[in-house]
């Protein structure tokens, strides 16, 4: 695995995500009410909508564009929307974060 440190868990807010740009692309990185860490593709498979500023709740994201939701467990989509969003593997280490770039690297190759 190829680990990078990408930050404290502080610097997400509860609910909330942010951005992370990559040499191989860009990930969102969430976090929830419970401190719960995730990594998935910005992209909403709809039509493109930037899931880091949508809304977090539970351990799924709204796309802020047309309201599919996600899981940020499985990345697929709920309801009666299709699709998946790419996830991505995180850990946190002394609150610290750290996002696995390998699968990301392998995908942008492709």
């Amino acid at each position: 695995m190829n680990w990078i440190d990408i930050g404290h868990i502080d610097d997400i807010p509860e609910r909330g995500a942010r951005l992370v740009k990559t040499h191989s692309g860009c990930v969102a990185v969430f976090r929830t009410a419970s401190d719960e860490v995730f990594a998935a593709s910005d992209r909403c498979p709809h039509k493109g909508g930037p899931l880091s500023e949508g809304i977090v709740h539970g351990n799924k994201v709204t796309c802020p564009l047309h309201n599919w939701v996600f899981s940020l467990e499985t990345g697929e989509a709920q309801g009666a929307d299709e699709g998946v969003i790419a996830t991505y593997p995180i850990r946190v280490e002394g609150g610290r974060l750290f996002l696995d770039i390998t699968e990301l690297a392998a995908r942008s190759a492709a």
